[in-house]
């Protein structure tokens, strides 16, 4: 069990959140960290792994113009990621994830770049943060410890 996960449940329960995922490059690796603790379904409504930009725009109501103007891995994709997850799952708090974990990407979209989005009642922040080529695992992982970092960071 993951000490951010264990500290998010442990403030999400005092504060009476419930929380909301939605994920591209992690593939569910933020939900899963969540739902291994025993009594997440306290705070946890449930997560998205919106991989294709067809179930971005499904799933979390994401505009594919958006995504054709900017591409999935940006930060205006990653806010319409995270107000999607926090109104359709009822949540007070979602983070959204999206970014190229690798091998590859380009000279504008390098391996290791990755989008985030937080939304909240008071509204919602986004940032890049570039973790470089550290490998697929590795990225996803960096990205995975980041979001729930964000989790805990809005929780107090």
């Amino acid at each position: 069990m993951s000490r951010l996960a264990r500290q998010i449940l442990t403030r999400g329960r005092a504060a009476g959140a419930m929380l909301a995922v939605a994920e591209s490059c992690t593939g569910g690796m933020v939900a899963a960290a969540l739902t291994d603790l025993p009594g997440s379904s306290e705070i946890f409504a449930g997560g998205f792994v919106t991989y294709s930009n067809a179930m971005k725009t499904e799933a979390l109501a994401v505009p594919a113009d958006l995504i054709a103007a900017h591409g999935a891995v940006s930060e205006p994709v990653a806010r319409a990621m995270a107000e999607g997850a926090r109104e359709r799952a009822g949540a007070t708090i979602a983070v959204s994830i999206t970014g190229i974990a690798g091998p590859g990407g380009s000279e504008f979209k390098p391996e290791g770049r990755v989008c985030f989005g937080l939304a909240t009642q008071a509204g919602c922040t986004t940032e890049t943060v570039e973790f470089g080529a550290l490998g697929r695992a590795r990225v996803r992982r960096a990205a995975r410890d980041h979001a729930l970092q964000l989790l805990l960071d809005a929780l107090g």
